[in-house]
């Protein structure tokens, strides 16, 4: 048992910036995060640079770590302990920890994951996710000299083909869905936003030489003879249809709002994403949400409302960031209208097309169902190892089904985790 007055769940920068602003107002303050390292998704750890101390990554987790704010990496919560307490694994090494936290207030910072649509051989080596693929390059994944093809839809595209050519690789295509027509009001909104032109401009920079493709989606993976590797990516813009040559595809659909623990909780919603006040209050009077659950806007939007969540538990006033919050917001509901999904992706997937990977459930298996409960029963769909993460958003976009329950263990856990909550040394008991 550990107990802490604010209690963040989630190291990426809105639960870095809660915690500087609560433990620098003298509170206990823990942070939780299933990586190894504190940084999200957004700042993933990878190779320093000679420079790294200048940039905004390094600067908060220096600041974390003055802050007197403890950091625990490898924890991940599967289940609430009460009305005031979360369980969390570990299984750092050799030994599984298992642990309850009591908390005062508690901050959720679980960030998001990308949304993926299932069309054929997604399923190929070859074929990541954009971001996935940007963090195994971060983590020492050797791309240099890649024929890369990034498609997909959202900011998020141009930032990994960016990054991608920063390590070597060929980004021969970018191909977004969004259409120019949807995508200039959102350019020109940007002019009220400076420092997100300057990050644009730099990516662009990057990419002068690679093609870049409005109204464009991909429609098919094509395998090598062998069928052990990708050799291609069909592209087309709903008139013309063509196969650009590649070594990987990296491909993401926006961003989905990492939920599951809130909905666990009891918070309320409002749409897919949590409801929260100007304090980033939620529904329930000890809990706070901050980031991208509360709406997919942005590293901005995150660290402020991150400050403000931690500010609000010190009981100290936000007014002065509750303009630049409102701004970031604004930004959010930006990019959701621009970057909108197009009908087509929606009859992509064939009847042979793989849907949920974790149970090897086809469309065809899935056609004629009323929703997740009958998906479930009859194929096993959303019951693997993903918890319904990866295909879940899929099947939304699909079928329009939603998930109709959260249950324990959030994710897979040690059997033994659920009967004990004492340490144990992990030694073949493990599920």
């Amino acid at each position: 048992m550990k107990e802490a007055e604010v209690l963040v769940v989630g190291a990426g920068p809105a639960g870095i910036a809660a915690a500087i602003a609560a433990a620098e107002h003298g509170l206990r303050t823990i942070v939780l995060d299933d990586n190894p390292m504190a940084g999200g998704q957004i700042w993933r750890a990878g190779v320093r640079t000679k420079n790294h101390k200048r940039t905004a990554k390094y600067r908060a987790l220096d600041r974390l770590a003055r802050s007197g704010a403890e950091l625990l990496c490898g924890y991940r919560v599967f289940d609430s302990g009460g009305a005031t307490a979360i369980q969390a694994v570990s299984d750092v090494g050799r030994e599984v920890l298992v642990a309850c936290f009591q908390y005062k207030q508690l901050i959720l910072a679980t960030g998001a994951r990308e949304r993926f649509l299932p069309f054929p051989g997604w399923t190929l080596p070859g074929v990541f996710g954009a971001g996935g693929l940007e963090a195994l390059v971060r983590g020492g994944y050797l791309i240099d000299g890649k024929r890369v093809v990034v498609a997909g839809t959202g900011p998020l595209l141009l930032a990994v083909a960016a990054h991608l050519v920063e390590f070597g690789a060929r980004v021969v295509y970018v191909a977004e869905q969004a259409p120019i027509i949807k995508l200039a009001p959102f350019t020109v909104s940007l002019w009220k936003q400076p420092a997100k032109i300057l990050q644009g401009a730099h990516y662009w920079a990057s990419l002068w030489r690679t093609p870049y493709r409005t109204g464009c989606w991909p429609s098919e993976a094509l395998p090598s003879k062998d069928g052990k590797e990708l050799r291609a990516v069909r592209l087309t813009d709903g008139k013309r249809t063509w196969d650009e040559p590649c070594d990987l595809l990296a491909c993401g659909f926006h961003l989905v709002p990492n939920t599951e623990l809130a909905v666990l909780l009891g918070c309320a919603f409002q749409g897919e994403f949590v409801q929260v006040d100007t304090q980033q209050r939620t529904s329930l009077p000890r809990v706070f949400c901050v980031g991208e659950p509360t709406g997919i806007a942005g590293i901005d939007s995150a660290l402020v409302q991150g400050e403000i969540a931690g500010l609000a538990c010190a009981g100290k006033s936000t007014k002065h960031l509750q303009q630049r919050a409102e701004a970031e917001r604004a930004f959010g509901q930006q990019l959701a209208k621009a970057f909108t999904l197009r009908q087509e992706l929606r009859t992509l997937a064939t009847p042979e097309t793989v849907v949920c990977r974790c149970e090897d459930v086809p469309m065809s298996k899935l056609n004629g169902l009323t929703g997740w409960t009958h998906a479930k029963l009859q194929t096993r769909c959303g019951m693997g190892s993903c918890q319904g993460r990866i295909c879940g958003p899929a099947l939304e976009s699909l079928f329009g089904w939603k998930l109709v329950s959260v249950r324990p263990p959030l994710f897979p856990v040690p059997v033994h985790a659920l009967c004990s909550t004492e340490s144990h040394k992990n030694s073949g008991r493990d599920a």
